[in-house]
């Protein structure tokens, strides 16, 4: 069943190793490591991580969103608060997010629960965006059915020139969330599909490391 020509695709994986020594005892503080990494490498959208929801059908969902700035709070994104993923954390907030860096071999899924960020904080990152960016927020209904791309372009147009020399306030139903992790688990491509797997699981008020099975 399939395509053969997708089953027989195989690429070894030899950069790097991971090992319970290598790891840093805190979890922030090794994904700080891999990120600095990644960007040092230049890894197209090294801040691009997929975030999946439990969808309000009971199907998960998912969709590649933008890491906009992380501490040991968590891991903050923006999106239009009535989309879909809003819809659905609001409905049930866990979730997880996921970074895939290829050219490094590497991945790291992070668990967890979202809140929205404070008013002031989304509020200071709207304003930091390109012009272009706060126009487009505002004109679009994130996940409604459209019903042509003019209708959108004529918004657009029609909100640029309101706009144009002002400040663009920021929509009500738009700001950030922030994803507080209650597990880490970093991924480093082995040989032979022999993965190294290192998990942290925050227990009792601690992170608790642990490797598992590729």
């Amino acid at each position: 069943m399939g395509d053969r020509r997708l089953a027989d695709i195989r690429r070894e994986y030899s950069l790097k190793e991971l090992t319970r020594r290598s790891v840093s005892s805190d979890p922030f503080e090794q994904f700080a490591v891999w990120m600095d990494e990644a960007l040092q490498a230049e890894v197209p959208e090294g801040t691009a991580m997929t975030l999946s929801t439990a969808g309000l059908d009971g199907i998960a969902s998912s969709r590649v969103v933008l890491l906009k700035g992380y501490d040991e709070s968590g891991f903050v994104f923006f999106t239009n608060y009535e989309s879909r993923k809003g819809r659905e954390l609001a409905s049930d907030p866990r979730a997880s997010l996921n970074f895939f860096w290829p050219h490094l071999e590497r991945q790291v899924n992070i668990r967890g629960s979202v809140e929205r960020t404070s008013r002031e904080e989304s509020e200071e990152y709207f304003r930091s965006r390109p012009f272009e960016s706060r126009i487009g927020a505002v004109a679009s209904h994130q996940s409604s059915t459209l019903a042509s791309r003019q209708d959108l372009e004529s918004r657009v147009a029609e909100l640029t020139k309101l706009y144009a020399g002002k400040d663009v306030p920021t929509p009500e139903n738009w700001g950030g969330y922030c994803l507080a992790p209650i597990q880490f688990e970093f991924w480093q491509g082995r040989p032979s599909r022999l993965h190294d797997r290192i998990c942290y699981r925050h227990i009792d008020e601690k992170w608790e490391i642990s490797r598992l099975y590729p």
